[in-house]
């Protein structure tokens, strides 16, 4: 054999070890089994056919990624290239949650900026939702800064996701009491499901009687999806932007190699208004509008519906 094909031939092999241990972490922890039975099959049947020889690092996750969404459309469901070693040991809830509170604290617990619009229009530019437990005085320090504008404006455009009992906490400050349910967790590791309401006590004043428009993007995903299907679906704001990415489902990351981690998604969100959720079609605006000309839509409905 020569040094080309022995080369081929261990990428090959390295490959289909690679696909199989992220194939079996999908089918024993997807929230949906027959899908994953349905990706497993569509994906080794690539793999015979020599898909994937040619591959490596990571171009073969971005193939692998976008042939598992071609068959099940879950944008959580990914194989995911790190260019810095990680430990190849399974990561336990508690190690994952820390490394979530340690990201959130570099970024002030998600919240970029709080301002005073022109009008007493308050803005929140808010890049990720932050725990409930270690967020809430951030979250409600903020709202604190807002308490008595006129109306408020939520910048999701450039969050990427974070906390279900976050994205609960936020929306709680536009109800009045803890008498609402916001939506559904069903997680299919222990057949269970979680009901989030608002929250009965909350660090800073409720923002009640006043219009909220919340900001969306092609960027907006995950926990800030959550946010902003939730209030529009309960009626309490109104979205301007583009059509969110639509990942819907809580997901667990699970390491294949040192480079590579294959993310699941083991749960589903299940709004308490539609039943349904935002996977795969993603939280659609009220008033469609450019990303970058949201933000002035948006402060000029404010002020023409306080006039």
């Amino acid at each position: 054999m020569t040094d080309h094909a022995q080369i081929k031939a261990s990428v090959t092999t390295d490959n289909a070890q690679i696909i199989d241990r992220a194939l079996g972490r999908i089918v024993a922890g997807y929230v949906f089994p027959q899908r994953a039975e349905e990706v497993d099959r569509a994906i080794r049947a690539r793999l015979a056919a020599g898909a994937y020889d040619a591959l490596g690092g990571a171009a073969l996750c971005e193939a692998v990624t976008a042939h598992l969404q071609e068959v099940c459309p879950d944008r959580h469901l990914r194989l995911l290239w790190q260019d810095e070693p990680q430990s190849t040991e399974p990561e336990d809830d508690d190690t994952g949650r820390a490394a979530f509170l340690a990201l959130l604290r570099e970024q002030n617990q998600g919240i970029r900026r709080v301002e005073q619009l022109d009008g007493n229009i308050g803005f929140l530019d808010i890049r990720w939702i932050a725990d409930a437990g270690e967020g809430a005085r951030a979250i409600g320090a903020a709202m604190e800064l807002v308490a008595h504008t006129r109306a408020l404006i939520l910048d999701l455009r450039e969050c990427r996701g974070g906390s279900p009992a976050g994205a609960a906490m936020w929306c709680s400050y536009f109800f009045p009491d803890d008498q609402v349910h916001l939506n559904d967790f069903y997680r299919r590791a222990t057949d269970s499901t979680r009901q989030f309401w608002t929250l009965p006590q909350l660090p800073a004043p409720r923002y009640l009687g006043r219009p909220v428009y919340v900001l969306t993007s092609a960027t907006t995903f995950s926990g800030g999806e959550d946010v902003a299907y939730t209030l529009r679906a309960l009626g309490r704001a109104e979205l301007v932007g583009e059509t969110t990415r639509g990942g819907a489902h809580p997901t667990d990351r699970h390491p294949v190699t040192a480079h590579i981690t294959v993310t699941v998604p083991t749960s589903r969100t299940i709004n308490a208004v539609t039943g349904s959720n935002w996977e795969g079609v993603g939280v659609r605006p009220d008033r469609a509008e450019a990303a970058d000309k949201a933000l002035e839509t948006a402060h000029q409905e404010a002020i023409r519906s306080l006039s």
